[in-house]
């Protein structure tokens, strides 16, 4: 199994941007925004960094190749930390999305 770490927002109230923003750098992460409008896919890849998501609004589903297409949904304020070189899908859910992501080199 990869290392591949889904972590659910901890907190009752809904993250905002700038909330999310400050906990990414606080990390020393360079955040950047993008959206998705629903059923918008990402076909199976991988990346050569350590690729760091949060939602901020909507939803996204992560689908792992390598561990049996496992699929791990995000929701407003949830973070996936996917390690280099691990294959990975992605579709946004039935409202679209808009995410945060940073990178750390290897």
């Amino acid at each position: 199994m990869s290392e591949v770490i889904h972590t659910p927002w901890p907190h009752d109230h809904t993250p905002t941007e700038t909330e999310l923003r400050q906990l990414m750098q606080s990390e020393g992460l360079k955040p950047t925004r993008w959206t998705n409008t629903s059923g918008d896919r990402y076909m199976v890849h991988s990346h050569d960094y350590h690729k760091i998501v949060y939602c901020i609004e909507g939803g996204i589903w992560f689908t792992l190749t390598d561990e049996g297409d496992r699929t791990v949904e995000l929701e407003p304020g949830d973070r996936i930390d996917i390690p280099p070189g691990v294959r990975h899908g992605a579709m946004a859910g039935p409202e679209g999305v808009s995410c945060l992501e940073g990178h750390r080199e290897k």
